[in-house]
């Protein structure tokens, strides 16, 4: 007996002594499909994503697992090319047999693998800022809607600094466009008239900026402080503000406030000629928390790399990562529908020292920043809400969206429920 009683103690020291994670079931994992591209011109941007899920997974798994269950990443690149993204994400949910996807950066991509995760049932995190006018019963946005970054930017740029003319300069596709219609008609709401509004697209990955910032300088020569509000994504970045410095504009003559440019897209510039060009998120590296130095510490940790910067979207797959892992908990299983419920009014942690909410309308509870470049490429907060903003599917500065609501709860269940004719027009299941 005595025997066997050490033996028993030699097992659960060996098993348990020395941090070694016990997952209870040994049949199988809980799959995490990993959608970000890592080639092509949003490799600058997605990479970073990719590798914050497996940080979170690796974590994760360090921590027990979920369900007694180990998490497996299963990563697949769609390279920057917008119809792979429906084929990868079909490859994700039938051959994979994935429980949940994170992924995507642009809302093209987005707009892509939403027709695939509705009719198969899976569940998707998009945790980059979007340009609203969607609820999902089969996403959880993470990033924020345009109340929680473009419209503040633009309050800002109007009341702080005083832009009187608006250059409102996109890459061309649905994010930008639709944030702009948004910010027109926002701007023509609050007195602006349309010779002092010049919107302008350009392609991804766009290279030749001399021309358009030359049109910039021109249109800001008119006597009225003008800003640019910049929903230019992806590397066309690099040359753009490469140009600005070559062109001699400072932010002191015309800002530019963008809203795809982080840390990270900075850490390849010579800032130097950025000093004093704003950004708007949800999070900067530089916000002071406990919660942040901690992320950051794991994050250059996990990537070998003290150079390596932290920036807003890895905070929002942070926060969906923390927040699906609870609701599975909460639920008892990953099946998408009673996660889904679960997710409703989950909290955690944000990164800058508050709480994130997951919101009825599938919408985070988000503070908003806005910073000035630095010349280390970092990004200092001179401006923030009191709190934190709800997210808003629907924008109410368009007509047709103004009476449009979103509640995934009973008895609604509906993305765009319409409050003046009660009805779904619609997925609601």
């Amino acid at each position: 007996m005595k025997l066997r009683r050490h033996v028993g103690s030699l097992f659960v020291v060996l098993f348990f002594g020395f941090g070694v994670p016990v997952y209870a079931d040994g049949h199988g994992t809980i799959k995490v499909g990993v959608l970000h591209s890592l080639s092509g011109t949003m490799a600058i941007s997605e990479t970073t994503l990719k590798d914050t899920v497996l940080m979170m997974v690796e974590k994760q798994n360090e921590a027990g697992g979920l369900l007694g269950k180990k998490l497996e990443a299963v990563v697949v690149d769609p390279a920057s090319n917008w119809p792979l993204f429906a084929e990868k994400t079909r490859e994700l949910l039938t051959k994979e047999k994935v429980d949940v996807i994170f992924g995507c950066w642009t809302s093209v991509s987005r707009k892509s693998v939403l027709p695939v995760i509705e009719e198969l049932n899976g569940l998707l995190f998009y945790p980059v800022q979007y340009e609203g006018e969607e609820s999902s019963k089969n996403v959880f946005y993470t990033g924020a809607a345009p109340n929680q970054q473009a419209v503040p930017a633009v309050d800002y740029f109007m009341n702080d600094i005083g832009v009187e003319r608006w250059v409102l300069a996109g890459t061309d596709y649905v994010y930008p466009r639709t944030t702009n219609k948004i910010l027109e008609a926002y701007l023509k709401a609050s007195g602006v008239s349309d010779d002092d509004i010049m919107i302008n697209y350009t392609p991804f990955g766009h290279s030749d900026w001399q021309g358009i910032v030359s049109d910039i300088k021109k249109f800001g020569s008119a006597g009225k402080k003008t800003g640019v509000v910049s929903t230019i994504n992806g590397d066309a970045n690099v040359p753009f503000y490469k140009e600005l410095g070559n062109q001699g504009i400072s932010a002191e003559d015309i800002p530019v406030v963008a809203f795809s440019v982080g840390e990270e897209e900075l850490s390849g510039l010579d800032t130097k000629p950025l000093v004093g060009h704003l950004a708007a998120w949800n999070y900067f590296q530089s916000v002071e928390s406990s919660e942040n130095d901690e992320f950051i510490s794991d994050w250059k940790t996990f990537i070998k790399d003290d150079k390596r910067v932290t920036n807003d979207p890895m905070e929002a797959t942070y926060i969906g990562f923390k927040m699906w892992a609870q609701a599975v908990e909460k639920a008892g299983t990953t099946d998408v529908d009673e996660v889904e419920q679960a997710m409703l009014g989950i909290t955690t942690p944000n990164l800058t020292g508050g709480v994130a909410v997951m919101n009825t309308n599938h919408h985070l509870s988000k503070p908003v920043l806005i910073g000035e470049i630095q010349e280390d490429g970092q990004i200092e907060t001179v401006w923030e809400t009191f709190g934190t903003v709800i997210g808003d599917a629907w924008s109410d500065y368009l007509p047709a969206s103004s009476k449009l609501i979103a509640d995934w709860t009973d008895p609604v269940k509906c993305g765009n429920f319409n409050i003046e004719t009660g009805e779904c027009s619609g997925q609601n299941f």
